[in-house]
């Protein structure tokens, strides 16, 4: 009798290990928002006029943490469904 491979079962095990670890990201995203807007606020990104260029270039970097994360999120559950399909 050897081990079996149930496939399908590893399948949907994979499904929702991967929701899983796309709950717990956007739970995550929840805590970044408050520090990114407040960044913003600190360096008054608002007024792009009354900045430097390295101050609005600091300001790019801190707008995209969150897409950033979001797409993070993203690729690692996605990547980890597909591992269980290759394999």
């Amino acid at each position: 009798m050897g081990i079996m491979n149930n496939k399908q079962g590893n399948m949907y095990a994979a499904i929702m290990v991967a929701l899983i670890i796309f709950m717990v990201g956007l739970t995550v995203v929840n805590f970044i928002k408050p520090e990114v807007t407040s960044a913003r606020t600190l360096l008054n990104c608002a007024t792009p006029a009354a900045i430097t260029d390295g101050t609005k270039l600091m300001c790019l970097n801190i707008d995209i943490v969150v897409p950033y994360f979001i797409i993070l999120i993203f690729a690692i559950a996605g990547g980890y469904i597909t591992e269980k399909l290759v394999i």
